[in-house]
């Protein structure tokens, strides 16, 4: 199970880090935990006039899974709105169900092991709490 869930290209995200770091002075932020493996986000954010992801910066206590779904959704959501983040989701759940999955098509081996999803959609939960929020 090890092997299939810690594949290359998953530790490479995880240790690449991409949005590592609390941001100094975020529009709005967010925390998410999962109580059943004990992972932890805190993410910032700050937003353009035409309410689209301007910088982006977090911070993962968490397995490897989280870690590099956190960096996989550093590279990419900047320059998106609600709209965008909701198809970044939808990737991650086609990548979880076994079905492509765009930038998180690296997810694909996860699909089998149902009890670590939430790991991987933890950064994007605590995203889309970030945009909807009204700090």
């Amino acid at each position: 199970m090890t092997d299939q869930l810690y594949h290359e290209r998953i530790v490479a995200l995880a240790k690449a880090r991409t949005g590592d770091g609390r941001l100094t002075a975020p529009e709005r932020t967010a925390q998410r935990d999962n109580p059943l493996c004990g992972d932890r986000i805190s993410l910032d954010l700050t937003l353009d006039a035409a309410g689209r992801i301007a910088a982006l910066g977090h911070k993962v206590r968490g397995c490897l899974l989280c870690q590099a779904s956190a960096s996989v959704l550093s590279a990419v959501a900047v320059g998106r709105d609600a709209d965008g983040v909701a198809a970044l989701r939808a990737d991650a759940e086609a990548a979880l169900a076994g079905q492509g999955g765009g930038a998180y098509e690296a997810f694909a081996p996860v699909a089998a092991h149902k009890s670590r999803h939430e790991c991987v959609l933890l950064p994007l939960q605590a995203l889309t709490d970030a945009i909807v929020s009204r700090q």
